[in-house]
């Protein structure tokens, strides 16, 4: 006998408005012989039995990629929007949330599990929140100064917008915004040139990038902590750090490699470079894997994702992969770690280093961006949320 149930792969509510099915064989759900069948109990049992598979909840794990990338022209699609990738199925697209605001080109894009939200800003200064369980662009918001990538505290209430690479005003840093309204409740003075900012996992700090400083604040004041001067090359590029904010690694402007900086004493202990050779290309891109046994960096005009192991001080090479394209430069992986996601198409295995998967759009055409989130789904409801960084999480 045979049952069926939706599958969460389309309609406007991801999990809950279905268009496909999955066949449940109630013979796989628990086992029954040819005297069950004739006996009054069989029905009582098969009922049981339905109920038993019925009541099973799948989490469903999903790559939602921004398009338009602001930052780089390789891999778009159009039309402006949210496409959803399957990672459980051959990271095959799911569908497209076409968002016509999205046109302007993407800053960033970091997401939050307490509100299932998602808040993206553009190239115009525009910030805005996406519900994930609506699917509904909840506000949005145009502000005087740049909106590059913002992070979110814990409890969703507190987006922090830097003011943007490109701007080097005295007033550079960051805006503390009301995350529930898109309401500015104040700015905050820092540094030229304010670009990346990540909230640790723990949600105690918040780590920004200026132009060769990185600063630490308290979340709880929004008062500075501390700072690293003079650390990175030309400027702060992507930077990540372990799970316990002792160790970060900052990638450098010139050259393909990172800065290794101590993030409670604020000195700088070590700069490992990629490759035989100096490489004069900056580094865009640098994640370490879950477990924090390996980091990788970006080398996006060579086309490589360099790889080393992280359990050595300081970090020893391991090797690298090969990219099918250039762009602006990204790394992050999986919250399992099994896979890792670039600014390019190509999906990697992280742990065989074996290309799994290309990120395709609806007519077959290899796509990417740099801006991407990791959502789980269980019963119609987020249950798990990334971080577009590649955060250690030992």
């Amino acid at each position: 006998m045979t049952f069926l149930r939706p599958l969460p792969t389309q309609g406007s509510a991801l999990p809950n408005l279905a268009t496909h099915y999955l066949a449940l064989d109630l013979g796989n759900c628990g086992h029954y012989n040819s005297g069950m069948r004739k006996s009054a109990t069989f029905l009582a049992m098969l009922l049981w039995m339905a109920a038993l598979c019925f009541g099973q909840s799948v989490t469903k794990r999903y790559l939602y990629l921004s398009m338009p990338d602001a930052a780089q022209k390789e891999g778009r699609s159009d039309p402006p929007g949210i496409l959803i990738f399957d990672i459980d199925n051959g990271h095959k697209l799911v569908r497209r949330i076409p968002l016509p605001i999205f046109s302007e080109g993407l800053r960033g894009f970091a997401g939050n599990l307490k509100t299932h939200r998602l808040f993206f800003s553009s190239t115009n200064r525009r910030v805005g929140a996406f519900d994930l369980e609506t699917e509904k662009v909840l506000w949005e918001k145009t502000y005087e100064a740049g909106a590059d990538r913002s992070s979110i505290t814990l409890d969703g209430k507190k987006l922090y917008v830097p003011t943007g690479w490109w701007y080097a005003g005295e007033d550079s840093g960051f805006l503390v915004v009301n995350a529930g309204t898109g309401e500015m409740i104040k700015r905050v003075q820092v540094g030229p040139q304010a670009h990346n900012s990540i909230v640790s996992l723990d949600g105690r700090r918040l780590y920004l990038g200026t132009r060769t400083t990185l600063s630490t604040f308290d979340t709880a004041s929004d008062k500075m902590i501390g700072q690293i001067k003079d650390v990175g090359e030309r400027g702060i590029f992507p930077f990540t750090m372990d799970s316990r904010n002792r160790i970060g690694y900052v990638c450098l402007g010139d050259h393909v490699g990172f800065d290794v900086v101590n993030l409670q004493t604020g000195k700088i202990l070590h700069r490992v470079l990629a490759g035989t050779e100096p490489i004069a290309h900056r580094t865009h891109g640098a994640a370490l894997t879950p477990d924090e046994k390996e980091l990788w960096i970006s080398d996006q005009v060579g086309q490589k994702l360099f790889i080393f192991d992280a359990t050595k001080m300081p970090p020893e090479p391991k090797g690298h992969v090969e990219l099918s394209q250039g762009g602006h430069g990204w790394v992050t992986f999986s919250l399992d770690g099994q896979y890792a996601w670039s600014h390019t198409p190509d999906v990697y295995d992280a742990r065989t280093k074996k290309l799994v998967a290309t990120l395709k759009d609806e007519s077959g055409k290899p796509l990417s961006g740099s801006k991407f989130i990791e959502v789980h789904f269980r019963n119609g409801k987020v249950v798990q949320v990334s971080n577009e960084f590649g955060l250690g999480r030992k």
